[in-house]
């Protein structure tokens, strides 16, 4: 790699709004299908059983190789990751656009998954790489950290317009024109698939389990499949020369804490905006459009806490007691939402108590994330940004896929509004427990201090090359 060169002040803001743009659309791609899936099942063939696939195919083809992208921003430069992880989202997404059948969707929502996993790394590597040991650094993690709660939020509200007013079709074909505009050394391969196939094993097992029973051979060999397959990964990192992910990285101060917090924000978080979507529209009976217009509140408050409540409440607490309170406003959040109502209305029953959840996500999320991407060393912060989204995609595909189970479990099958509800309050208090998980784990483990105080200086230089 060539020697680094100082950024000026104006590319380094142009830059950001770019990365910041790279994550409002990864984020916004997860979401963009919800509205669209009654339709998606019923002119390709899903069974209510694979229809969640549509969402998992991309959830485990990202988080299963986010690490691969942040091995190859460090070996290949960022930027050339960055921009050909949006051509293999456009390409993806005019796949899934263009399916007529459940296979070829599949596929296609795998393909924008890998293209998404490379942006998102490389992405927070050029985050480092302009913003590393400036004082905008804070700033910069919270317009960033901002930019996923307004595209999940993007994501249903258009998801609802195009889904009503055009077709489902056009809930992937949007991401094509924003895409369009959008070191030597090997890559362990091995790892990838080993980590992408337990993953994903891993997934399928606690999503079919409810249907075909825990106890059941299929669902013994994928659960068994997929643990095998991560031991696997963990030891062919260990004897790799140049592995995916060094493991001598996860001792590193501080950097497990974070990322263990980013997986239960995840597996917390997410299905609290999915069962929070399916109350709105099959209980009180919004429409595609309605339910997408009932979520900016929630946003804007994620928005202005990230942006101008957190940044400066991390300068004068430090990060751990933001991110265990951040936990406690989560898990009061979802308490409250667990007691959702069949006859119940947004005002009274939603509005509240999802702002008191945003709130709770706001404070958290920066200063875990700050954590996990400023201890590592400036080589690494590629592979430490994708180790720190694939916490949170892990955490996001197995808290979405066991709290489901359980809700279908509560709800027993049954499609009334008092079947349905049992079932999406069973989700909800499950993930504020997932929530107080977390917030008793970041006090046992975090250290009270700033997470991007401590940043490498040396992470401020941009590599023209990159």
């Amino acid at each position: 790699m060539s020697q680094p060169t100082k950024a000026p002040v104006k590319r380094r803001w142009l830059g950001l709004a770019l990365i910041a743009a790279a994550q409002f659309i990864v984020i916004m791609d997860t979401s963009i299908i919800g509205v669209a899936l009654p339709q998606m099942q019923a002119e390709l063939g899903f069974t209510p059983g694979s229809l969640s696939w549509v969402f998992n195919a991309y959830v485990i083809a990202f988080g299963g190789l986010l690490l691969l992208g942040g091995r190859l921003a460090d070996l290949f430069g960022a930027r050339k990751v960055f921009i050909s992880g949006w051509v293999i989202l456009a390409l993806g997404s005019a796949i899934a656009g263009a399916a007529s059948n459940v296979g070829v969707e599949i596929a296609g929502r795998a393909a924008q998954g890998a293209g998404a996993a490379l942006i998102a790394p490389a992405a927070l590597s050029l985050l480092m790489a302009l913003f590393g040991g400036t004082p905008e650094l804070p700033k910069a993690f919270a317009v960033y950290g901002a930019a996923a709660p307004i595209g999940g939020t993007a994501g249903v509200f258009l998801g609802g317009v195009l889904t009503e007013y055009a077709s489902w079709p056009w809930v992937f074909y949007v991401t094509i024109p924003i895409a369009i505009a959008g070191q030597r050394g090997s890559v362990d391969i091995i790892g990838a698939v080993t980590g992408t196939a337990g993953l994903a094993a891993l997934v399928y097992g606690i999503v079919r389990a409810p249907e075909v029973g825990w106890a059941s051979i299929e669902t013994i060999v994928a659960l068994g499949a997929g643990v095998a397959l991560l031991a696997l990964f963990f030891v062919v990192q260990a004897k790799s020369r140049q592995p995916l992910l060094r493991l001598g990285i996860l001792p590193t101060p501080q950097l497990g804490a974070a990322n263990i917090a980013q997986l239960l924000l995840g597996a917390a978080w997410v299905p609290m905006w999915f069962f929070l979507n399916l109350y709105l529209q099959q209980v009180l009976g919004a429409g595609s459009f309605a339910a997408g217009t009932a979520l900016p509140p929630m946003t804007a408050l994620i928005v202005i806490g990230m942006t101008l409540v957190a940044p400066r409440l991390l300068a004068r607490f430090g990060g751990k007691p933001l991110v265990v309170a951040g936990f406690a406003f989560l898990a009061a959040g979802l308490l409250w939402l667990g007691f959702v109502r069949p006859d119940g209305n947004y005002v009274i029953d939603v509005l509240p108590a999802s702002l008191v959840a945003a709130f709770g996500m706001a404070l958290a999320f920066i200063p875990s994330l700050g954590t996990a991407i400023g201890v590592a060393r400036p080589e690494e912060t590629g592979v430490a940004s994708g180790l720190v989204n694939t916490s949170y995609q892990i955490g996001s595909a197995v808290g979405l896929a066991a709290v489901t189970a359980l809700s279908s479990a509560v709800a027993g099958g049954g499609t009334g509004t008092e079947s349905l509800t049992s079932g999406y309050s069973a989700a909800f208090l499950t993930a504020a427990a997932i929530a107080v998980l977390g917030g008793i784990i970041a006090i046992a483990t975090l250290r009270g201090t700033n997470p991007t105080a401590n940043a490498t200086t040396d992470a401020e230089l941009v590599d023209a090359n990159a």
